[in-house]
């Protein structure tokens, strides 16, 4: 089973649609052989070094977590039925007020579409809220993406990462 890596006021909140069989089985986010996160996120700059898989716990210490929109694991995301991803609904809206993140990156298009009910979604920095949190959506990390190049995720994730880091220096400076 895989459990959130969460807290309350993080910086970001990275929600991927759903656990992937190695990864529910191991417990641990993104541990499946052909998933580069780990890889893209040291690469965009959000960590010093590449955390690996078994050390997810750590990406709290760099104010970042880890959540899925449907708790029920698949070996593609597509095996998801639009009933699941509803009934996910509410349980995710009440994670995202309680624990307040400043932003919420979808890893892929296909969560927040369900919840937000838009049939049509770009890449990145979303014109509305959810749940009063700033809403990015990023291409998604699997190995079955054979959309994004390692490169093309690293510059999607990197613009993310110098929006992010913006807004710390914000509050720094103000």
């Amino acid at each position: 089973m895989l459990i959130d890596i969460i807290a309350n006021n993080l910086t970001v909140i990275f929600c991927g649609i759903n656990p992937g069989l190695k990864s529910s089985e191991d417990g641990h986010h993104f541990s499946g052989r052909s998933n580069r996160f780990w890889k893209v996120l040291h690469e965009a700059g959000f960590t010093p070094y590449q955390i690996e898989a078994v050390n997810d716990r750590s990406l709290l210490d760099f104010g970042y977590g880890l959540t899925t929109a449907v708790e029920r694991p698949t070996s593609r995301a597509d095996e998801l039925s639009k009933e699941e991803f509803d009934q996910a609904f509410e349980h995710f809206k009440s994670k995202m007020t309680k624990f307040n993140p400043k932003y919420i990156a979808f890893l892929g298009k296909a969560a927040y579409k369900a919840f937000s009910g838009k049939k049509q979604i770009d890449w990145g920095l979303q014109s509305e809220s959810f749940c009063g949190v700033t809403v990015w959506v990023l291409p998604n990390t699997s190995g079955l993406n054979r959309g994004f190049s390692l490169d093309d995720l690293i510059i999607s994730y990197r613009e993310f990462y110098n929006e992010t880091s913006t807004l710390k220096m914000d509050r720094i400076n103000y």
